[in-house]
């Protein structure tokens, strides 16, 4: 005669009525903190969360690397080992100063009508509440994370690391100042890096200009005013009879000028007519061939893309209103050789898809060859593994052809750059202070010593992120928990963060500051587009969590992503997981129905043994997306289709069921958390939780 069962197995399971619950008894037990595991002597394990930006709602992407974390920290923790994952909240400088600027918008104000110490406060204001949120949500979708170690980008211990590591590289000789072609958005009045900008097919028209006895070919008119050089290469037999240094009197936009040979090997003889005019303060080809043949040059945009008073009449115009009219004047002149469609690459900002201005500007760089040395050997010696080797492979030949790296931000959000420039009258920089506080009172006298206003790359920051929230260099979590075991994160910041992080962590502890790098891919929508809100495709995980339930959701993003690749969120595949947390609901209410009779049979015992070894094998070798699939086929095709079934009206199967049902909950758990803990305090002799109970062994 079956047993009485629990009343809660004779309802569907209902997540949205658990999950609450049982986030709160992981928090309160404390186990989320590895210095109160009950396995004190375990190796550790470390994760460092890659901080969300505390800027807004999470997106799929953030389930996807919550979800792919969870599972790593709870298999390591239910294997006795002391996991650590610990939480953060980026700041995120330029991102979330773009988000607010967008709300000031719509509230009829600009960033640039307030005080900076005002809109600081008020940008503040905004983050901690969207970083309140935002934990909110983590908790949802099951993070096991040390919240009482939680780190934000702007903690006074955080900025304090990041002083100590721009004072490092000054000392080092790594980080100089100097005036550098940079990626200026005209929008956003600030300088961005390489990988701050994309690249963008446009079709133009491309001018041919007659430049004296040369044709030129421009697709950008409105720069030409600076422009009195002509470039070609010192063995371009065409133009053999002009000498280096030669002057030629021509008839040019704005007037007669006086124009100079330069003979330069980086002009490309196959390219159009193998000569050039150059502009270098806005190309940077154009000013590495100034500097090496020492030319003077001047501004001709301005840094909210205008023409400036050497474009003569035209000054004060928009790039976009000048190019047709200055066309036309050259036009009148009999200068237009002939113009035709021009399809190339144009940089633009990655938030607001302006074109990028490129300007010549004062800015801190960091000499990037030498911290690229060490981690490239890092790469190669298997120090750091990469676990997908296509990326590894990027990786290297980023790492191999880097350029130095700019870290000043024209922003008011952000850590301050900690340097002071004394100035003369005509504002020529005489000396440069770097240290946390200000120059002393008496050195100040020797001149007016004026702070810089510029604030660090984001990256610059978060570089720093494994060994700063760890307490770097005397903190007890740094030396217990550094280097850290794996970094999970999004392919589409290997350079911007991972490889930031791999080359100031051995700059600054002289170890890699993770073993492994797991890359996951996009999470696109059910047809496979990228999601944005101008296309209405973006799905909310939290809203599909509410739905399906957040076992569920973690399924879905699991099953079937392969490291590195883009994944399709399909809600009917979410859904399809929420029927197979029904069929575990339904297969615990026929198991405890049943008496423990019987031993376990050694045939069903050494099946489920191999294939918990199979599991476990798969996880350690972050093979994570195999080891749910299996898990779900065994439960729902051999357990409950083939074991259970055999087992009705068999007594002698009693305990059986109950190893595979056991069992089965401690491999699902780090998948399916939820659902898996509210089952096994109902089935359990043990009065602890499921999220500290012992891996399966064979």
């Amino acid at each position: 005669m079956p047993k009485e069962v629990d009343p809660k197995f004779l309802k569907p399971y209902n997540p949205q009525a658990v999950e609450g619950a049982i986030y709160k008894k992981w928090e309160d037990s404390g186990y989320f903190n590895p210095d109160n595991l009950p396995k004190q002597d375990g190796e550790p394990f470390t994760i460092i969360m890659p901080p969300p930006n505390a800027n807004g709602s999470l997106h799929a992407g953030h389930a996807l690397f919550v979800t792919l974390q969870d599972i790593m920290v709870r298999f390591a923790r239910m294997r006795g080992k002391r996991a650590l994952w610990l939480p953060g909240a980026d700041h995120a400088g330029f991102e979330t100063q773009v988000v607010y600027e967008k709300q000031l918008e719509k509230e009829g104000r600009s960033r640039f009508q307030m005080e900076p110490e005002a809109l600081y406060k008020e940008i503040m204001d905004f983050t901690l509440s969207n970083k309140s949120f935002m934990e909110g949500q983590l908790r949802q979708l099951g993070a096991s994370t040390d919240w009482s170690r939680e780190v934000f980008t702007l903690d006074p211990r955080v900025i304090s690391t990041v002083y100590d590591t721009f004072k490092q590289l000054h000392k080092d000789d790594l980080l100089y100042r100097g005036a550098r072609i940079v990626n200026w958005c005209p929008k956003h009045q600030t300088s961005l890096s390489n990988l701050e900008t994309e690249r963008i097919n446009r079709k133009d028209s491309l001018y041919y200009f007659k430049y004296g006895p040369f044709t030129i070919s421009t697709a950008r008119p409105e720069t030409k005013f600076g422009d009195k050089y002509v470039v070609m290469h010192p063995d371009d037999a065409r133009y053999a009879q002009y000498q280096d240094g030669q002057q030629l009197e021509l008839e040019w936009i704005n007037g007669p000028i006086t124009a100079t040979v330069i003979k330069d090997e980086a002009i490309d003889p196959a390219f159009g007519t193998g000569v050039m005019t150059i502009t270098p303060w806005h190309d940077p080809i154009d000013f590495e061939i100034a500097q090496r043949h020492k030319l003077p040059f001047e501004q001709v945009i301005d840094w909210r893309g205008k023409l400036l008073p050497i474009a003569g009449e035209f000054a004060g115009m928009s790039i976009k209103d000048a190019r047709p009219k200055i066309v036309e004047k050259l036009q009148a002149k009999g200068l237009v050789e002939k113009t035709e469609e021009y399809e190339h690459e144009v940089p633009v900002c990655y938030k607001c898809e302006r074109e990028i201005e490129p300007q010549i500007k004062e800015q801190w760089f960091v000499k990037m060859e030498p911290l690229a040395k060490r981690a490239i050997e890092a790469v190669k010696s298997g120090e750091v593994k990469v676990l997908t080797e296509s990326h590894e492979k990027v990786l290297l030949h980023w790492l191999e052809n880097i350029q130095d790296w700019n870290i000043s931000r024209q922003i008011v959000w952000g850590i301050p750059i900690p340097a002071w420039f004394r100035k003369d009258t005509e504002g020529n920089v005489l000396e440069i202070y770097i240290g946390d506080e200000g120059p002393s009172s008496a050195k100040a006298t020797e001149g007016t010593w004026a702070k810089d206003i510029d604030t660090f790359d984001t990256w610059f920051s978060s570089g720093q992120w494994p060994f700063a929230t760890l307490g770097y260099p005397d903190g007890k979590d740094f030396k217990n928990f550094y280097p850290t075991t794996v970094m999970e994160t999004g392919a589409d910041i290997l350079f911007f963060w991972v490889a930031r992080m791999l080359m100031l962590g051995l700059y600054r502890t002289g170890e890699v500051p993770f073993k492994y790098v797991y890359l996951h891919g996009l999470v696109r929508d059910a047809k496979g587009k990228k999601m944005s809100k101008s296309k209405g495709n973006v799905i909310s995980p939290l809203d599909v969590s509410n739905e399906y339930g957040t076992d569920a959701l973690r399924m879905g993003l699991i099953v079937g992503n392969t490291p590195g690749t883009d994944l399709n969120l399909d809600p009917q595949k979410i859904g399809a997981y929420k029927k197979f947390a029904n069929k575990l609901w339904n297969i615990t209410r026929f198991v405890l129905s049943q008496e423990r009779t019987g031993a376990i049979k050694p045939e069903l015992k050494d099946e489920f043994d191999a294939m918990a070894k199979d599991i476990t094998k798969d996880i350690e070798e972050y093979r994570i997306y195999m080891a749910a699939e299996k898990l779900y086929h065994y439960v729902w095709d051999r357990f409950a289709a083939q074991i259970i079934e055999e087992s009705k009206g068999k007594p002698e199967y009693g305990e059986s069921l109950y190893y595979i049902l056991e069992n089965s909950l401690r491999l699902l758990h780090p998948f399916m958390p939820f659902i898996t803990e509210e089952i096994w305090s109902s089935i359990s002799k043990d009065k602890d939780l499921l999220m500290v109970a012992k891996w399966p062994v064979a």
